[in-house]
């Protein structure tokens, strides 16, 4: 009997573990699509661009999404849009609590005529 209730609490704590790490993969990404419509929307060198003060915000909540992945960070600014061209890069600042600047790089993954995929790096 006791050999049976082990194993039972091992398997529980198990999957307990792996539901953690998949829940802290999904929120943890660094990915995120975005629609191309006239809120979004701005132009930067004769381009379609995604607006920085929807990537400065995206990239700000997402920096930290949980109190083990990432650093906090605030004030998160982006210094023009994100071109919707493929490769496309722009590097976002931000404050940690300590007050320390950071570069946020941002790349655009893909995009298309009506959404861009981009990421950046913590």
């Amino acid at each position: 009997m006791q050999r049976k209730a082990l194993i039972g609490v091992i398997g529980g704590a198990t999957t307990a573990v792996a539901l953690a790490g998949v829940g802290t993969y999904l929120l943890a990404g660094t990915e995120s699509t975005t629609a191309l419509d006239s809120h979004t929307t701005v132009t930067v060198a004769g381009h379609r661009a995604l607006s920085g003060d929807i990537v400065a915000g995206r990239a700000q909540s997402r920096f930290h999404p949980l109190p083990w992945v990432g650093t906090k960070v605030s004030q998160v600014s982006c210094p023009t849009g994100l071109k919707a061209v493929a490769g496309a890069r722009i590097t976002c600042t931000g404050h940690t609590g300590k007050g320390k600047d950071i570069d946020i790089p941002v790349t655009v993954v893909k995009a298309t005529g009506t959404s861009v995929t981009w990421k950046f790096e913590r």
